[in-house]
């Protein structure tokens, strides 16, 4: 049996259509900002602490519109498989500051095709808003 990871994930998009992935300190590829729910919070409220932990944005929950739950690999723990509670949310890109473990925060666009990216991201949860 895989071992499960359970996670809050954003979809964060801009006015340009384009999509906020983030690069954790020691990793190589690119994911969805969130993290782990700490014990008591709803999917909601981790994604909300998260988004202030880590890109500096305080989010209503009014403002996150649940995408579902998502499966797939894990990109950084093998032998995982990472399970997300996903929401998309609109954010200016200027009010986004990387903090905490964030190592770097790109904007991309449909058509970029060089940015390594988690499974998650790449297979599962991109493809909702580049339809």
């Amino acid at each position: 049996m895989t071992a499960e990871i359970r996670v809050s994930a954003a979809v964060v998009t801009d006015a340009a259509g384009r999509a906020l992935v983030v690069r954790k300190a020691g990793t190589a590829v690119f994911m969805q900002p969130g993290g782990k729910p700490e014990p008591g919070e709803t999917a909601a409220q981790a994604l909300i602490r998260e988004l202030a932990e880590e890109i500096g944005v305080r989010v209503p929950e009014a403002a996150l519109v649940p995408l579902g739950e998502f499966a797939t690999d894990a990109a950084n723990e093998p032998g995982h498989r990472v399970v997300a509670d996903a929401f998309l949310v609109d954010l200016d890109p200027a009010d986004v500051v990387p903090a905490a473990e964030i190592a770097e925060a790109l904007w991309i666009a449909r058509d970029d095709a060089t940015t390594p990216l988690a499974p998650l991201s790449r297979d599962l949860l991109l493809p909702l808003v580049w339809r």
